[in-house]
């Protein structure tokens, strides 16, 4: 960087590349670049990166699609510090996000309501099967259990090899979710039942004198099947709607917003929300 004297008051300053806050934050968040990796390129100070990327005002979308399709989910960054996000399948738009301290059925409500209150037609809500969130929309809105996490409830109950008969057919029929339509799932689950009802309800006394069941997880993946299936074909009597099956869109989405903030550990609560409402936009 060269240095010039000012001929008529001498003061002495220098020409050459100013930092743009815009560009570094650009390459902050979609070039992976660390605060040391950045002040190594542009010849300055940590202190001087840190300094261009706070002056940085993220904007956030004000333009939302009027027909949506809502995926929402909540992803954490430690145990009391998440962003739980709603995005529309149909644009891949985030339509509203909120930070949490815990995932609960009330701040989802609140978000349904925020995304309406924009304006905003929903015509479907796609999630992970929390208990009581499907009741809380009563008949109002269409309502997708994600038969991915439906998948995985049943794998934690069964493992993904189980060892008894009545375990591995149940595992085989749970597999066949997202290839079949619920007629077809549901008669294949009663067989199973009818084949099974015997093996499931055994009991046996424990040392108290009280009786208990044998098979207490093949009877809660049974039973979880059970009490998800009206929610599990919705997208199958709704084609028209283009309703997906599963949350994989916004899991995707919280795959990639980790893997760039992993290159930029440590960062506080502030920089790490304003890194996620870039991010997001939302």
């Amino acid at each position: 960087m060269q240095r010039y004297k000012c001929a008529s008051c001498g003061k002495i300053f220098q020409a050459g590349f100013r930092l743009d806050s815009d560009t570094i934050w650009h390459e902050y968040i979609q070039g992976k670049q660390t605060y040391s990796q950045l002040a190594a390129k542009y010849n300055c100070s940590i202190k001087t990166i840190q300094r261009k990327i706070d002056a940085v005002k993220t904007v956030r979308l004000t333009i939302f699609p009027s027909v949506v399709n809502v995926l929402m989910d909540t992803t954490y960054f430690g145990r009391k510090f998440g962003v739980m996000v709603f995005k529309d399948s149909l644009t891949g738009s985030i339509l509203f996000k909120q930070y949490v301290k815990q995932e609960t059925n009330q701040l989802y409500l609140k978000g349904i309501e925020e995304i309406s209150r924009r304006g905003i037609k929903i015509q479907s809500i796609i999630c992970d099967g929390r208990k009581g969130l499907f009741q809380l929309f009563d008949d109002r809105i269409p309502m997708q259990m994600c038969n991915f996490h439906q998948v995985a409830i049943l794998r934690r109950y069964l493992t993904k090899k189980p060892k008894m008969q009545a375990s591995k057919e149940l595992w085989e029929h749970t597999l066949l979710l997202t290839n079949t339509d619920k007629e077809s799932f549901e008669g294949g689950l009663n067989d199973w039942y009818i084949k099974w009802e015997n093996f499931l309800n055994e009991r046996k006394t424990d040392e108290k004198g009280t009786k208990r069941y044998v098979h207490k997880k093949l009877r809660s993946a049974y039973r979880s099947l059970k009490t998800n299936l009206p929610w599990l074909f919705t997208w199958y009597y709704n084609i028209d709607l283009k309703i997906p099956n599963t949350t994989n869109a916004i899991d995707g989405h919280f795959a990639n917003l980790k893997n760039k903030l992993r290159n930029h550990n440590g960062l506080s609560i502030t920089r790490k929300k304003k890194f996620i409402d870039e991010f997001f936009k939302a």
